[in-house]
């Protein structure tokens, strides 16, 4: 068969992306390897799904020793895979019950759609505001995206669904001003990811757990890019202490494999009663096969006490590259889902360093034009953090030696 390449893309698929050249051909850990056999440290992490690495030894064994038994049922049907992730996540959360689907979007669109369901039939159809957030990113489909903070997104697809609010994070007075008894939910990312990785303040998530008590509203929180362990806790609620009613999960849970979830309690499930919403493949065996095995090795001492250390050291060499080159003025994030602001002199140019790092041999992120952002492996180690920060301080002083001669 002739190789497939890069123009085989602009040839036979839709052009809502627009992906490098390079065609990764083989993974193993925290490295890839192209066409052409050239290798590269990934601090990508495939935008934070890739939990555990390329190719780790335990999911591919879950996924060969259940692709042997069954794929696919329907839900018609239920499995053993989808029941023992469901009891495994309900065991170390603060869930009593969940929903399984194929991504963060999906999950998403559940957790509204079971936040709006549970307030019309505890409180009456004018309960069904929703509070989002500026800058938030909740997915694609068209409630999420009508949700998230960023109309761009939403721009050219006709009037969104109404009943939508948007609040500055981490400011808790611009969410009392919108508060109301007709809220039925405020959705928040612990960690803002897309948005240009922002924490949220402690003060401001507790604020808003009590806005959502007082106005007997649920607070939802997406996790899709912050859970599985990215923040050293199997989720970022439990790094504030901060317990939501409804959870979001997905990328890191699958380790690559298409998963995602819904996590709530026994007290709003029933709202989703029989026939109200269903995913086709949600709950289907190879995805929570490997979602098993992914919880199962991501749910460690060994593995998220790590995470705090492999920060330290991709902060310190983020923060080193900065004093040297003074392209970044700020250095933030929790774990291993971190950001790199761009300085003033370099604004909107973050993505000229995630090209210049591909040259390098490195995968990188950006959060938006201004902010370069890594999610890489949960167990990546040492070495490679080493190897690819060297990468970065050269893609970065090629950065700004092109840019001092533009």
């Amino acid at each position: 068969m002739t190789q497939l390449t890069r123009a085989d893309f602009d040839h036979a698929m839709v052009p809502n992306y627009a992906p490098q050249a390079a065609i990764p051909v083989r993974g193993e850990g925290s490295r890839l390897w192209d066409q052409e056999g050239r290798e590269y440290i990934d601090f990508a992490g495939g935008i934070a799904v890739t939990s555990l690495g390329h190719c780790h030894p335990a999911l591919v064994k879950a996924l060969k020793d259940q692709a042997d038994k069954v794929w696919h049922l329907s839900n018609v049907y239920t499995n053993e895979p989808a029941l023992a992730l469901a009891k495994a996540l309900t065991e170390r959360t603060f869930a009593d019950k969940v929903y399984f689907c194929s991504s963060g979007g999906e999950a998403n669109e559940a957790a509204l759609k079971l936040a709006r369901r549970f307030a019309h039939d505890t409180h009456g159809e004018k309960k069904d505001k929703i509070i989002s957030f500026r800058q938030s990113f909740h997915g694609r489909t068209f409630f999420t995206v009508s949700v998230g903070g960023q109309p761009k997104y939403s721009q050219g697809f006709g009037p969104i669904p109404g009943g939508i609010q948007h609040a500055e994070f981490n400011n808790l007075d611009s969410v009392r001003e919108l508060m109301g008894d007709d809220t039925c939910a405020i959705i928040v990312e612990p960690l803002q990811g897309e948005g240009g990785i922002i924490p949220g303040e402690q003060a401001f998530l507790e604020g808003l757990r009590e806005l959502c008590d007082q106005h007997d509203a649920l607070l939802i929180f997406d996790e899709v890019q912050s859970g599985a362990g990215r923040t050293g806790h199997l989720y970022a609620y439990q790094h504030f202490g901060v317990v939501p009613d409804i959870l979001t999960t997905a990328k890191g849970i699958g380790g690559g494999f298409p998963l995602g979830a819904m996590l709530t309690t026994d007290r709003i499930a029933p709202a989703m009663a029989i026939g109200t919403h269903g995913s086709t493949y949600g709950g289907n065996p190879l995805a929570c096969a490997v979602g098993l095995a992914a919880l199962e090795t991501i749910d460690t001492p060994e593995t998220l006490d790590g995470v705090a250390h492999r920060h330290q050291l991709l902060r310190n060499g983020l923060e080193g590259i900065a004093k040297r080159h003074g392209v970044f003025k700020e250095v933030r994030g929790i774990g291993l889902l971190i950001g790199a602001q761009m300085a003033p002199d370099y604004a909107g140019r973050a993505k000229d360093i995630l090209n210049l790092a591909m040259e390098e041999g490195l995968m990188v992120l950006i959060a938006g034009p201004d902010v370069l952002r890594l999610a890489p492996s949960l167990v990546i180690s040492e070495e490679e953090i080493q190897s690819g920060l060297d990468k970065l301080d050269r893609a970065v002083a090629n950065f700004v030696a092109a840019s001092a001669s533009a």
